[in-house]
């Protein structure tokens, strides 16, 4: 009975088990395996991330919304098949419909840092004690096995559909001190009583949201360890909702109002 019921399982979900050998899946309430887009940073050089050490943009980390800091990832490329492990050390990513964000050294391995959005397979694993110490050290760990083509076949049909670019070629900038610089917006929470703001995200990284911020042309309130990106303040309900109109449609569909 074990033996068909285990048959049965396989034959029902052939892409969750399946994948490149070498590397031993964790089970349980600590399983993770999940396909969609990855995108890369590497600005952030010397930030302090999530885990409290500071970003080494070609150190083999990742920032993932879910996996515990400090576990360890096998992330494939669903274009090639190459496969590489990562160490999660940050929470992010910053920008809606992404899975994961890989640092350059990462994105460079995977062979996707000249691709913004590239997709992915995600899967939470315990790699050798070699390889740990090698991710924690910030270098790569032993290669992986390439993905089989039909397998790649079978995970690119689960793909979700790829999220908008962040800022489309048309939008243009919501009309508040364009480029100004964030250092001037992000320290202190804006005085209450200025009007409508559209709150875009709420980020734990500082540096992403000035980044973020600086391309949307809005500012950074900090609140305790959140640094939240708004666009504002406006004078009328029609142009917040006009700005978070814009917001939505380059990809942010949460941004929401709020009044002060």
């Amino acid at each position: 009975m074990l033996v068909l019921l285990s048959a049965a399982a396989m034959a029902q979900e052939p892409p969750a088990g399946a994948g490149p050998r070498g590397t031993s899946q964790e089970f349980g309430k600590d399983r993770y395996d999940a396909v969609g887009y990855a995108s890369w940073y590497g600005e952030e050089s010397g930030q302090l991330m999530a885990n409290g050490q500071r970003f080494d943009p070609q150190a083999v980390v990742a920032a993932h919304a879910s996996l515990p800091l400090g576990s360890f990832a096998e992330v494939t490329a669903l274009d090639t098949g190459k496969t590489i492990l990562v160490l999660v050390t940050d929470r992010g990513p910053g920008a809606p419909g992404r899975l994961i964000d890989l640092s350059r050294g990462a994105a460079k391995l995977l062979g996707v840092d000249s691709n913004p959005l590239a997709p992915v397979r995600v899967r939470r694993v315990d790699p050798p004690p070699a390889d740990q110490a090698a991710l924690r050290a910030g270098k790569p760990a032993s290669p992986r096995l390439d993905a089989p083509a039909a397998l790649l076949a079978a995970l690119r049909k689960q793909l979700p559909t790829a999220p908008r670019p962040v800022i489309p070629a048309s939008a243009k900038p919501v009309p508040v001190s364009p480029r100004r610089p964030v250092a001037q917006a992000a320290p202190a929470p804006a005085p209450a009583g200025q009007g409508l703001f559209v709150q875009v995200a709420a980020l734990s990284s500082k540096a992403r949201a000035q980044a973020l911020a600086e391309r949307l042309g809005g500012g950074v309130q900090a609140v305790g360890p959140v640094f939240r990106v708004r666009l504002g303040p406006f004078a009328s309900r029609a142009a917040a909702d006009a700005a978070r109109a814009r917001a939505a449609a380059a990809g942010y569909g949460d941004a929401r109002l709020v009044q002060e």
